[in-house]
C-alpha cells in the first residue's frame, strides 16, 4: 500500500500538547509542508516568543531562539543580519505581538527586515488565562472583558495583516484560516509564498492566521471551530493585503 500523507520531516515525532480543537497544530503543518517544499529546513531558524507560541521548540526540526515577551521580531532581525543566509520567521500569538510586541512588528515591518513573520490571531491571551487582547472582537467576553469588548472604551481591535501592509518595507502581507478545507488549501498557498519571499531575499512577509481558542473562549472544539468562520472571518476578512509580486 502507497503512503499518501505523512508527518511532515520538518516536524517532530512527538504528540501534541495543545488543547482539544487548537489550531496551532494546523498552522505548524502549514509551515513545516513550506521548509519541505522549498528544501529548506536544515537553514531555517524560528524564532518564538512568550505564550502558546513558545512551544515552538518542542515540534519543529529546526534551531529555534527563544524571545523576550513581544520582542521575536526585534530577535529575529539580530539573527538575520548575522546569518543573511538563514531562513528566519517568528511565530507569535495576538496578545504577543499586537500588545506588548506593537512597536517590534511596526519597527522590523519598516524596516523592510528579510524576515517572515507567522502571527496567529485567536483573539485572546490564550496561555495566561484568556485575557482580552488587542484583537478581542466586539462583544466578545474575556476574563479581563466579562461584560464584552466595549469598543467606545477599549477601542477597535487591530487588524494586523491591513496595518501592516500599509508600511513600505512590507513585500507581502496576508490573512489565512485553517477552520475549513478549502482555506486550509488556501493558507497553505499564501504561507508558502510568504516564505518564497525570504528565499528570493524580497523582503518583510506577513500571515495573519485566525485560531481557535477553545478552551479559554469555553466552547468545545467544534463551535469554537465554527465561530472562526461565522464570526472571526467576516470582520477579519482573509486574503491578500499587499503582494509586491504585482506592483
Amino acid at each position: 500500500m502507497t503512503q499518501v500523507f505523512g508527518r511532515s520531516p520538518s516536524l517532530k515525532d512527538v504528540q501534541t500538547h495543545f488543547c482539544p480543537g487548537c489550531h496551532h497544530g494546523s498552522i505548524h503543518r502549514l509551515v513545516a509542508e513550506a521548509m519541505d517544499e522549498y528544501g529548506i529546513r536544515d537553514k531555517t531558524i524560528g524564532c518564538a516568543s512568550v505564550g502558546c507560541s513558545v512551544f515552538l521548540y518542542g515540534y519543529f526540526n529546526i534551531d529555534v531562539v527563544e524571545s523576550p515577551h513581544g520582542r521575536a521580531p526585534a530577535v529575529a532581525t539580530g539573527v538575520k543580519r548575522a546569518r543573511p543566509d538563514r531562513i528566519v520567521f517568528t511565530y507569535q500569538g495576538d496578545g504577543d505581538l499586537a500588545a506588548i510586541g506593537t512597536s517590534e512588528i511596526i519597527h522590523a515591518a519598516n524596516r523592510g527586515e528579510d524576515i517572515t513573520v507567522i502571527f496567529v490571531n485567536n483573539t485572546t491571551y490564550g496561555m495566561t488565562g484568556g485575557q482580552m487582547a488587542p484583537t478581542t472582537m466586539p462583544g466578545q467576553k474575556t476574563s479581563t472583558s466579562p461584560y464584552g469588548r466595549d469598543i467606545n472604551n477599549d477601542g477597535a481591535p487591530f487588524r494586523m495583516a491591513e496595518l501592516l501592509s500599509n508600511l513600505d518595507g512590507v513585500a507581502f502581507s496576508a490573512r489565512v484560516a485553517v477552520n475549513s478545507p478549502k482555506n486550509v488549501l488556501a493558507a497553505k498557498k499564501l504561507i508558502k509564498t510568504a516564505f518564497r519571499y525570504q528565499v528570493e531575499g524580497r523582503g518583510f512577509s506577513f500571515i495573519e492566521a485566525l485560531a481557535a481558542c477553545p478552551t479559554n473562549w469555553g466552547m468545545p472544539p467544534l463551535a469554537a471551530n465554527e465561530r472562526v468562520g461565522g464570526e472571526m472571518v467576516p470582520y477579519f476578512p482573509l486574503g491578500v493585503y499587499k503582494n509586491t509580486d504585482n506592483l
